[in-house]
This record gives C-alpha cells, structure tokens and sequence, in this order.
C-alpha cells in the first residue's frame, strides 16, 4: 500500500543532462569525479587532457544527473583540435542545462572570455561553477562572483573545490533539484558511458601525460587494439601509444624500456582495481607522424571526424 504521508515528489524519478564546459585546466574533469564519486575521467595537470564526451552518472535520491565531462575549449588550429572543440560544443547541444566552470585562482582571461561570450547567445539554461576556491583569497572570489553574475546572468554561482570536496554535496543536490522529471536512463550501479576499452586507453594515456609531463609533448595517443576476456577471469589488454617523431619514442621507451614499464605497471594497476579483476597490459609504441589525421582513431577514442 502506498503511504500516503509521500509526496509524490519524493518518489517520482527526475533525470537530465548537465553539460559541464570551461577552458582547459579548469578542473572540469576533477569536479565530474568528485559528483559522480568516483573516478570516471582522467586528470593531469597538463592542458587538453580530455579529448573527447565522457558522461558520468551521479545519484541524488531519486535523481539521476548526466554530467558531460567536455574537453576545455579553445582557439583549435589542427583537426584534432577541432574535433575536440566540436565535441565540448556538442555536448552542451540540448543540455537541460549548461554548467561554466571557472578556475577561480585565474578568474576571466583571454581563454574564459570568448567562451562566456559564445554562452551568452546560447538558449540552455547556465550556472557558474566556480572551482579551486580553497586556494582563492575571498576577496577576489566575490569580485569575480559579482563580474560573472553581471556578464553572463547565471541562473545560479556555485562555489567549490573538486579537490577537497568543499561544496560538492551542495552543488550535487542543487543540479539535482534542477533536473526534469523523467525516468532514469541508466541502471543505478552505472557510473559512466565510457566502455571498458576506452576507459583502459584513456587510463595509459594519463599515466603517460602524468609521468612524462615535462618530457613529452601533447601529440600522444593510445589505442586499445585488442580486449580480450580470458576464461580464468582475467582481462588482456594491448594497446599502442602512438607519437608523432622517432625522438619521442626514446622518451616514452625510457633506458632499456623502464620508462614504458613503468607506465604500463602503474597502469595496470588502476586497471585491476577499476574493473575488479587480474589485467594483464601489453604496451607498445609506434611512430605515426600523421596519427592525428587517422580517421579510425577518431572513433576508437570517440571524436567525430570533422572537417
């Protein structure tokens, strides 16, 4: 019997979808974690990290909200830029609502700028979302605030740290309290739309941009070319880091290859613990000058093949 001190509020599903977009660096990707609770996007401190949408799915009662991880958008000058452009523009296409993350610690630049003036024009609902405030002098935070506010009309400011989770639960439940009523479009222990193939070469790529930061440039790629599930349990993985000149394959390689051992032992790892069983990670690297002009890696790592 249903009780009849529930409102109905309370037990109907509401569902929508947030697009989470900003510069790079903001730290959209670390806030994506941090609401969905998990690790379901790559970080690093190096710029352009995420390459593609990646959808992380948080849980507020009985609110399902789908948080468009975008890559950070810019000024592209190659194809691969402007895929990655293209898709963090995509994601905010018919978003119940448009969340501007802002690294709060630069406030408005040359990059944020053009980005507030493009969602000005723009007919979703927005909100600000304001991240790194733990290490923001308040003045400047509420100066900031009081700009965004007059520039770009926000529905709501939200202040928070992605990474000591300042304000996470808050903003949380307010997306949630946002939301459309609907059905949940997920089942409840999902926490991503990423596949297990993607997750595992976006995992090497971090590892890469995270032990070779200041060595390597962005022109990297890894590409899962087989995913096989064994009888016993386990998972084998093999994959190519793809790089763009023979000088960079020493670096990724490393002195005798510990380097790309290293990469492929931490790597595994945070493989096992993410899909629960043995992983057994083959590496290996190939010079490909024009990787970034191959049509199918653009679908293995889910970019659409622009123009």
């Amino acid at each position: 019997m249903k009780d009849m001190h529930t409102s109905s509020s309370e037990t109907e599903q509401h569902c929508g979808l947030v697009a989470i977009v900003g510069a790079p660096n903001a730290g959209k990707s670390t806030l994506v974690n941090a609401l969905v609770g998990q690790k379901i996007a790559i970080i690093s401190p190096k710029a352009q990290t995420t390459r593609t949408r990646l959808m992380g799915i948080a849980l507020a009662g009985q609110t399902q909200i789908l948080l468009i991880d975008t890559p950070g958008i810019f000024t592209p000058r190659k194809r691969f830029d402007r895929a990655m452009v293209a898709a963090a523009w995509g994601g905010a296409e018919g978003a119940d609502l448009v969340a501007l993350v802002i690294d709060a610690t630069s406030g408005i630049t040359r990059r944020t700028e053009p980005l507030i003036e493009a969602l000005k024009a723009r007919s979703e609902p927005k909100i600000v979302i304001l991240n790194k405030v733990d290490i923001t002098p308040k003045a400047e935070l509420l100066a900031l605030a009081q700009k965004l506010y007059t520039e770009l009309e926000p529905k709501e400011l939200f202040m928070v740290s992605a990474t000591t989770g300042d304000g996470i639960d808050d903003l949380r439940q307010a997306l949630a309290n946002m939301m459309p009523v609907g059905p949940w479009h997920f089942p409840e222990d999902q926490v991503s739309d990423v596949t297990d193939r993607m997750m595992a070469a976006e995992i090497t790529r971090e590892q890469i941009f995270l032990q070779l930061h200041d060595e390597l440039p962005y022109a990297a790629a890894v590409e899962t070319e087989k995913y096989e599930e064994r009888a016993d349990g386990s998972v084998a993985i093999y994959q190519q880091i793809l790089i763009a000149r023979e000088s960079q394959k020493a670096i990724v390689v490393g002195h005798h290859g510990a380097r790309l051992k290293e990469i492929g032992s931490v790597a595994r790892t945070e493989l096992s613990k993410l899909l629960g069983c043995k992983v057994h990670l083959f590496l290996h690297v190939k010079v490909s000058p024009k990787w970034d002009e191959d049509r199918g890696l653009y679908s293995e790592i889910g970019l659409d093949w622009v123009k």
